[in-house]
């Protein structure tokens, strides 16, 4: 019972930040129809600069940086995709958005070298017990973390102006545009709320229990890919309730490996695109997306 409720704890807080760059994701495509395969380098960008200047500048002054940095990546990528989009199709684009994700990646990957880093997070290798189970402070703080950003976006969500436009934009582009809502205006903070999640979601990622900053970073940030397609690349609640299942899952089953063996081992790395290949032949939509209607 131990065992499960630490997996579980454990799961939670992996769920929590796969929910945040899923929610990216989500928020993006939302916006403009193009799924954004430079996520996970967005995510390694943040990082690598909170790693260069926490040591000079303190941890809190270097997020900062990290967020605005990724942010404004972010920004750039989409002023790259708005001038090609009148030109492009949304696959095309979301081609591009992978052939980014390499560039920025390997440039990342040669700056960092072979030794992972630390980004010198106030947590640091404390735990905490929780009802007789040892959980590190990194992963219970990811879970409060999580859980405050998620509900400021969904209130700025629901009672901003931006939230406002994006839903109008997402529901009916056109009507959207008529009513004089700037759809450049919308992605653009689209993308760089999308670089802000992945700069916060890097600190949990590569916390203790984890070796740290490395070129890993931007595979593990695509295990958030098969939560948004499970919660529907449309739907931002169910990005948060994918990452949560896929977190949980990923952990119990890496856990009980042992059970698992018939398998091959290390069957909990790939559980995250077993469930996503699962959920796209029964429900190709997505547990919580919109399905598409077409007149015939």
């Amino acid at each position: 019972m131990t065992l499960f409720l630490e997996l579980l704890i454990n799961g939670l807080s992996v769920g929590a930040v796969y929910a945040l760059i899923a929610l990216g994701f989500v928020i993006i495509f939302k916006a403009t129809e193009v799924v954004n395969f430079a996520q996970g380098s967005l995510l390694f960008l943040g990082g690598f600069t909170i790693s260069e200047f926490s040591d000079d500048f303190g941890f809190f002054p270097a997020l900062l940086l990290g967020v605005t940095v990724a942010a404004f990546g972010a920004l750039l990528i989409e002023r790259v995709l708005a001038i090609r989009g009148s030109a492009a199709s949304v696959n095309t684009l979301a081609i591009v958005t992978i052939g980014v994700d390499i560039i920025i990646a390997a440039e990342l990957v040669r700056r960092v070298g072979v030794d992972a880093r630390t980004l010198r997070d106030p947590f640091g290798a404390d735990t905490l017990n929780l009802g007789g189970v040892e959980v590190a402070t990194s992963r219970v703080a990811a879970i409060i973390v999580a859980a405050l950003l998620v509900t400021a976006f969904f209130l700025a969500f629901k009672y901003t102006k931006w939230g406002i436009a994006m839903r109008a934009s997402a529901e009916d582009p056109e009507a959207a545009a008529l009513m004089g809502i700037r759809r450049s205006r919308v992605s653009a903070i689209a993308w760089i709320l999308a670089g802000l999640l992945a700069t916060v979601a890097v600190i949990f990622l590569v916390a203790f229990p984890t070796p740290g900053l490395d070129g890993s970073v931007t595979r593990l940030a695509l295990k958030a890919f098969p939560a948004a397609i499970l919660g529907g690349l449309d739907s931002t609640g169910g990005a948060i309730i994918g990452g949560l299942l896929v977190g949980m899952a990923e952990q119990l089953a890496l856990g009980y490996d042992n059970y698992l063996s018939f398998l091959g081992g290390g069957f909990g790395e790939i559980m995250p695109y077993v469930i996503m290949i699962i959920v796209l032949l029964v429900r190709p939509s997505g547990l919580f997306g919109t399905k598409d209607l077409a007149r015939v």
